[in-house]
């Protein structure tokens, strides 16, 4: 954890010994009472934390807040619903490079299951978000949506910006030749790809189908690398 960051309404109780947080404080960053550490307010600003005292059961702790970040950049993803682990995956790392929303969609040749898990059911999401989050040492979170149908997403996006669409099969150019502006809504099919009426869709809704060279690559490096590639373009980098 680069920054440690808290819920508003945790900031009045003592930290659980058995919390992660608690565990990284005293046996990573080896914090003694009186010591501070990054902490951040989620969604809020940044700041120091302080480890007032240590007791048999929780951490005490006092916090001194500064300016909040900057707002996250207007990069929206859609992705075809993956395994959960690659979901994990795509969570955690497009979060540390500041996207503002994702959106995974139960796509028509994705896997029916990858919905009932427990990734979604649980709410375990959220700490990959918070986990990315922490690591780029920021303490804004990307809004997340799961399983809305992708017309309704597409219904819903805002009308300027740059709509791109990952594609190995039936893409005439580069993402890297793409001409890009904000805000960028960016579409990954599932590991299977785009269906026949899926591109048509997209097309109808005014995304360009772009690649990422001849390489296949596997989903959550080509969403990775697609954004990172986006940002570069932009002087985000």
């Amino acid at each position: 954890m680069n920054l440690i960051l808290f819920d508003p309404a945790e900031l009045a109780a003592p930290l659980p010994r058995g919390d992660p947080r608690a565990a990284h404080i005293l046996g990573v960053l080896r914090r003694q009472p009186g010591e501070s550490f990054d902490a951040g307010l989620i969604n809020g600003p940044r700041g120091k934390g302080t480890l007032v005292s240590v007791g048999p059961e929780a951490l005490t702790l006092a916090f001194a807040w500064g300016p909040a970040p900057p707002p996250l950049d207007p990069i929206t993803l859609l992705i075809g619903l993956p395994r959960p682990q690659t979901a994990r995956d795509i969570l955690r790392e497009a979060t540390s490079l500041g996207v503002f929303a994702l959106d995974f969609f139960p796509a028509e040749k994705g896997e029916p299951g990858y919905a009932r898990s427990t990734l979604w059911s649980s709410g375990e999401w959220r700490r990959h978000v918070v986990a990315g989050a922490e690591q780029a040492f920021d303490t804004r979170l990307p809004e997340v949506s799961h399983g809305r149908p992708l017309p309704e997403i597409l219904a819903a996006l805002p009308p300027a910006g740059t709509r791109l669409a990952l594609d190995n099969y039936e893409s005439p150019s580069a993402l890297s030749s793409a001409s890009v502006s904000l805000p960028v809504v960016l579409a990954a099919g599932p590991e299977r790809g785009w269906s026949a009426a899926e591109r048509t869709l997209l097309r109808a809704h005014g995304f360009a189908f772009v690649h990422l060279g001849p390489r296949v690559l596997r989903a959550e490096t080509a969403v990775i690398a697609a954004v990172a590639v986006i940002r570069a373009k932009l002087g985000l980098l």
